[in-house]
C-alpha cells in the first residue's frame, strides 16, 4: 500500500462533481447528491470561502475529500468523505491524523470537532483510533433529507493532547447542576 497523499484541491470541479456524484454517503444529510446540487455549491464557493478543501490520494486515485470548515476559527469542524471503495480500509483514521497534524502545527489551533449520526459506527471508530474523544452524545440532532432524525455523537481533539500524544478522557463522573 502506498502513502496516503492528502493535496488543496485546486478548482477541479469536474472531478469533484463526479466523486461526490458517483458515491453513496448514507450517513450524511443528503445520501444522493446530484451534480447540479454541486455546481451550485461550487458557485456559491462552499469549498473555498471560509473553507478549506483537500484531496484524499490513495494509489495516485482520488478517493475522498476533506472539507475544513471555520478555517478562521480557534475551533474548526470538518467534513470528510471517502468513496465507497475507499471506506474501510483506514484512510479515514489516517485522514484524521493528517488533519490534527495540519491544524495543530500549521493553523495554530487549539481544538478540532467533529459530529456524526450515531449509528455510523465506522466514523466512530474511525474517531477514536485516530485520537478523538467522545464527547457528547445528542438526541435527536441530526435531521435527514427524508425527515427522519438520529441521535448525534461529538468527538473531538485538543491541542495539549496532540502536542503530549495522549488522549485525556472526560470527566464523566462530574456533579450535575
Amino acid at each position: 500500500m502506498t502513502a496516503l497523499k492528502i493535496r488543496k484541491f485546486n478548482s477541479e470541479n469536474e472531478e469533484l462533481i463526479d466523486l461526490l456524484c458517483s458515491n453513496l454517503w448514507p450517513f450524511h444529510v443528503k445520501v444522493q447528491l446530484g451534480p447540479e446540487t454541486i455546481k451550485k455549491a461550487i458557485e456559491k464557493g462552499y469549498y473555498s470561502e471560509g473553507r478549506e478543501t483537500f484531496w484524499i490520494i490513495e494509489n495516485e486515485q482520488k478517493v475522498g475529500i476533506l472539507i475544513i470548515e471555520d478555517i478562521e476559527d480557534t475551533i474548526p469542524l470538518f467534513d470528510l468523505r471517502l468513496t465507497e471503495k475507499a471506506r474501510g480500509k483506514g484512510i479515514g483514521q489516517k485522514s484524521l491524523k493528517w488533519l490534527k497534524d495540519y491544524l495543530y502545527s500549521k493553523k495554530g489551533k487549539i481544538r478540532i470537532e467533529g459530529y456524526t449520526r450515531a449509528d455510523n459506527l465506522a466514523m466512530r471508530k474511525c474517531f477514536t483510533k485516530a485520537g478523538f474523544v467522545k464527547e457528547g452524545y445528542l438526541r435527536n440532532a441530526w435531521e435527514n433529507e427524508d425527515g427522519s432524525i438520529s441521535d448525534t455523537v461529538l468527538y473531538a481533539s485538543i491541542f495539549d493532547d496532540w502536542k503530549d500524544n495522549i488522549t485525556t478522557p472526560i470527566k464523566l463522573d462530574e456533579v450535575p447542576y
